[in-house]
């Protein structure tokens, strides 16, 4: 089964600081590629957000099918970093 792997919400702090969530949040780092077997929580890509650097980790173990996002690209709340063949 593919699934989706989305951007999570943000952490509520970079909204109330006003320090880390100030400008774009973009992507740093690419852990992973097509084909890569992964594991539950394994590292998918890290954001910069100009002051923190974040990793992102996958919820779901399987095959990334597919990255959609890349070095240096701006990332949003709920966009899709990657698809995962899961395995039931």
């Amino acid at each position: 089964m593919i699934r989706e792997v989305r951007m999570p919400k943000y952490p509520e702090c970079w909204e109330t600081c006003g320090d880390c969530g100030s400008g774009d949040i973009v992507v740093q780092e690419v852990h992973v590629q097509p084909g890569e077997t992964i594991r539950a929580d394994d590292n998918l890509i890290t954001l910069e957000t100009g002051k923190v650097a974040l990793d992102i980790p996958s919820p779901l173990a399987g095959r990334i099918v597919e990255v959609r996002v890349a070095e240096g690209e701006t990332l949003a709340e709920g966009q899709v970093i990657a698809t995962v063949d899961v395995a039931d």
